[in-house]
C-alpha cells in the first residue's frame, strides 16, 4: 500500500503564478510541480499524479488553468482527476479570481484580500473584496463545489494583485493562503 501524497491545488497556471508558487514552495519547505504551469494546462491528471508521486516530500503545490474556457476545460479535468485520486490527499485548494468572460464561480470558505486580511467575502482578481459572502468568480473554479476538500481559500490573481503578490516581494498573499491551508490541515512544515 502506498502513502497518500499531501497536496495543495491552485487554480492558476500562468507565468506569474508559476514564479509565485515556486517561491512559496521553497519558503515553506514544500515542492512545486513547475511543469503543471500552463495557460491553459497541458498535462493530464494522470501525468500530474505521476509527477506528484515522484516528489521527495510533501506538501506538493500543483497549478491548474483553463485560460477562460467555458465549463470544464483541460485544467479542471486534470484538477478533478488529481483531487479524486486514491493516492492523493488534498489539504486544500487556492481558488484564484479572474475576470472571466463567462462568470464561473465557486464557494470559498474564506478569502485573503490584497492587504493580507482574511475576509468572508470573495475577492476580485485585484484582491479587493466583492459584495458576496463566500463566493469567487474565476475561470478554473467551475468544478470546485463538486469536490470534498477540507478548505477552499479565495485569492486575487496570484503573483499580481497590483504587485502586492509579486514574487519579488515574496508573494505574501499566496504564502498566507498556503500557510492557512497547512495550519487548518494540521500539517507541520519546517521553517
Amino acid at each position: 500500500m502506498s502513502i497518500r501524497r499531501r497536496v495543495i491545488l491552485i487554480t492558476d497556471g500562468d507565468e506569474y503564478a508559476k514564479r509565485a508558487v515556486e517561491h512559496v514552495a521553497r519558503e515553506i519547505g514544500g515542492r512545486c510541480i513547475s511543469s503543471s504551469q500552463g495557460n491553459p494546462s497541458t498535462l493530464t491528471g494522470l501525468e500530474l499524479v505521476k509527477l506528484i508521486k515522484k516528489t521527495p516530500h510533501d506538501p506538493v503545490l500543483v497549478m491548474f488553468d483553463d485560460s477562460g474556457i467555458v465549463g470544464e476545460g483541460a485544467g479542471e479535468n486534470a484538477l478533478k482527476f488529481v483531487a479524486q485520486h486514491k493516492e492523493i490527499e488534498v489539504l486544500g485548494i487556492i481558488a484564484v479570481a479572474a475576470k472571466s468572460r463567462h462568470e464561473e464561480w465557486a464557494r470559498v470558505d474564506v478569502s485573503i484580500d490584497r492587504d493580507g486580511d482574511l475576509t468572508p467575502y470573495g475577492v476580485d482578481k485585484f484582491g479587493i473584496p466583492e459584495l458576496e459572502i463566500g463566493r469567487i468568480n474565476g475561470d478554473t473554479v467551475y468544478c470546485l463545489d463538486e469536490l470534498k476538500v477540507p478548505i477552499i481559500v479565495g485569492v486575487g490573481d496570484i503573483g499580481k494583485m497590483a504587485r502586492r503578490d509579486s514574487y519579488k516581494q515574496g508573494s505574501p498573499i499566496t504564502k498566507k493562503a498556503v500557510e492557512l491551508i497547512l495550519e487548518r490541515s494540521g500539517f507541520h512544515v519546517k521553517k
